[in-house]
């Protein structure tokens, strides 16, 4: 028989994932953001929703909250543009995702698995277990 750990201590990891879920949307907008200025040297609404797989209302959407949070700024019919506190979160997501995607290679997952589960896992991943794997990932 499987025994339950207590209702706080459950109710506070739920809690953490909703909390992780509530950011990641963010997170990968400015993680996309800083990619799409890396290789094109410029992020456009199209280029964000066609990536993201959603329509241009979605990402329009998203991306006015992202500006009223501090994260990017755009311009009527300009490229959307990193704020300091945009590529900063965009910088530790990539960092974070490349230590999860390196360990999971690692263990001997194929690269194209591997990187599809570090998107996944690299929003919900703990500061401790992210260590951990930094420490193995070789």
């Amino acid at each position: 028989m499987t025994k339950l750990v207590d209702a706080k201590t459950q109710a506070s990891w739920f809690s953490r994932v909703r909390e992780a879920h509530q950011s990641e949307t963010a997170e990968d907008y400015v993680e996309l953001i800083a990619d799409l200025i890396a290789v094109q040297q410029e992020a456009r609404l199209s280029d964000i929703a066609q990536r993201l797989g959603v329509r241009h209302a979605s990402a329009s959407k998203v991306l006015a909250r992202l500006a009223a949070e501090g994260y990017v700024e755009s311009l009527p019919y300009r490229s959307i543009f990193l704020t300091e506190k945009g590529a900063a979160l965009a910088a530790r997501c990539k960092a974070r995702h490349k230590i999860v995607l390196e360990f999971l290679i690692r263990l001997g997952v194929s690269p194209e698995t591997a990187e599809y589960d570090a998107e996944g896992i690299e929003h919900h991943i703990s500061a401790e277990t992210l260590a951990i794997f930094k420490r193995f990932r070789g």
